[in-house]
């Protein structure tokens, strides 16, 4: 049977004539020969991978991998046909088996950095990831084609991304609000400044042309009184004659002088009086201005200083937060692990109990076994004796070896022993052997070898009143 095929897969032959396995696009499978079709075309695997950073910090690593066989490379190729060709790509043997590989180096690479290294290196931890798990995908004969590690994304419960991204809202908000505040003070200050100089220019020139319409104004006057006076003085030196012309010459020339002097004083009095209300003009306005000025800056600063202490209030906040989180986080982790031990040591209590609990059964079952077949022994003897209990006892104490056991115990009781034995005779005639004092000469008789034996065995000695003993083993 000749068998082709297609591009992008491989023929995998085993069986007869061949040793291992054999692979070929195209070729004739012979009696004795099997084979299957495996596809060499990538497959693309999507995981959430959820990992922790150096700080406990949990998150998800949404990740997209394109994985398939390392083509033109035999030796890979035929680690692919040993172990992953039998099963499906898209099976979840093969799927659990990639994920499993990618999660073991993603969590490992995970712990060894901190959350800021993670989110702010994504490159490179996506190009560590992708070294780490080739290494461990070339002993399946696999290569990754293409790999791409999404956006960070927030595990339920822990939103450090959520926080972080409204932590770094609120600082443009409040920076663009001090922006703001500080763009407004800068252009009152500037209007009320340019105001402020606009008015003191204008009062200044106002000053400075009444000043000078009055002194043209002056000297008008006193050219035409300098006129008049010259023109009386020709007329009464022209009427001198005249003795009433003298007199009215006289009289005009004293009203005229009194005149120019009080024009002349309430001249210089108007403009002393005018420069004063201007000069007063001028500092009010340079002190509201200056008031103005202090308000702006003073409302600058309470603002700057507001925002300023709002940020910290939620930065102090948010650390809070987050060293309760984490302190909950080690609570409930201390919790799970003591609960964990607590059902080992139950386990292995139980355990225990349990192998007790069956060696005592099978204990009590063999007593009970023991029993049930030294009764029914006792029975068949009992039968065999014919209900004699004595040839039964005997039987019994000769088969469980009693009578040796007593005579081995009565021997070892008896060895040892150096017994003294004392002979006392006594020559009484036949008159006392045969009267009536024969009981107490038996009695007296016995005396001597007691106490002596007593003596002997405790060390004591009879009172002096019964007797003495001999010093000598000789009999009396």
């Amino acid at each position: 049977m000749y068998r082709v095929a297609s591009p992008s897969e491989y023929l995998v032959i085993t069986g007869a004539g061949i040793d291992d396995i054999k692979l070929a696009k195209k070729g004739w499978i012979l009696p004795g020969q099997s084979y299957i079709v495996f596809d060499m075309s990538p497959v693309n695997y999507t995981f959430e991978v959820q990992a922790m950073s150096i700080e406990k910090l949990p998150f998800m690593l949404p990740a997209v991998f394109t994985i398939g066989p390392r083509i033109n490379d035999m030796p890979s190729l035929h680690k692919y046909a040993k172990l992953i060709s039998l099963h499906d790509k898209l099976s979840s043997h093969v799927k659990e088996l990639v994920q499993g590989i990618i999660e073991g180096e993603t969590r490992v690479l995970s712990a060894s950095m901190t959350m800021e290294e993670v989110f702010r290196g994504t490159k490179e931890f996506k190009q560590e990831v992708f070294e780490k798990v080739q290494l461990e995908l070339n002993q399946f004969g696999l290569l990754i084609y293409n790999a791409n590690v999404k956006q960070l994304v927030d595990v339920p419960g822990h939103e450090y991304f959520s926080y972080l991204g409204q932590k770094t809202q609120m600082e443009a908000a409040n920076q663009a609000k001090v922006d703001v505040a500080e763009a407004r003070k800068k252009g009152k200050i500037g209007s009320k400044e340019r105001e402020g100089l606009t008015l003191q220019n204008a009062a200044k020139i106002d000053a400075e042309t009444k000043i000078y319409a009055t002194k043209r104004a002056s000297e008008g006057m006193m050219a035409d009184i300098k006129v008049k006076a010259e023109l009386k003085v020709y007329e009464n030196v022209r009427e001198a004659e005249v003795a009433e012309a003298n007199a009215e010459l006289a009289k005009k020339k004293a009203g005229w002088g009194k005149e120019a002097h009080v024009a002349e004083v309430e001249a210089m009095k108007a403009v002393a009086l005018r420069d004063a209300e201007l000069q007063t003009e001028v500092e009010r306005m340079n002190a509201l201005t200056r008031t103005e000025k202090l308000k702006a800056e003073f409302l600058s600063k309470a603002s700057v200083e507001y925002e300023t202490k709002i940020q910290e209030a939620n930065w102090e906040l948010y650390n809070k937060q987050k060293a309760a989180e984490a302190i909950l986080y080690l609570r409930e982790k201390e919790a799970d692990a003591q609960k964990a031990i607590a059902e080992a040591e139950l386990y292995a209590c139980q355990q225990v109990a349990d192998g007790e609990f069956y060696a005592k059964k099978k204990e009590a079952e063999g007593l009970m076994a023991l029993g049930q077949a030294q009764g029914a022994y006792l029975r068949n003897l009992w039968d065999a004796v014919g209900g004699n209990y004595a040839a039964m006892r005997d039987f019994m104490m000769i088969n469980g070896s009693i009578f040796q056991e007593i005579a081995k115990i009565n021997a070892d009781a008896m060895c040892g022993l150096q017994p003294q034995i004392s002979i006392w005779t006594n020559g009484g005639g036949e008159g006392c052997r045969n009267g009536a004092m024969k009981e107490v000469a038996g009695v007296y008789k016995m005396l001597p070898p007691l106490l002596k034996t007593v003596h002997e065995q405790t060390g004591m000695l009879p009172p002096a009143w019964m007797g003495t003993l001999p010093n000598s083993g000789s009999d009396n």
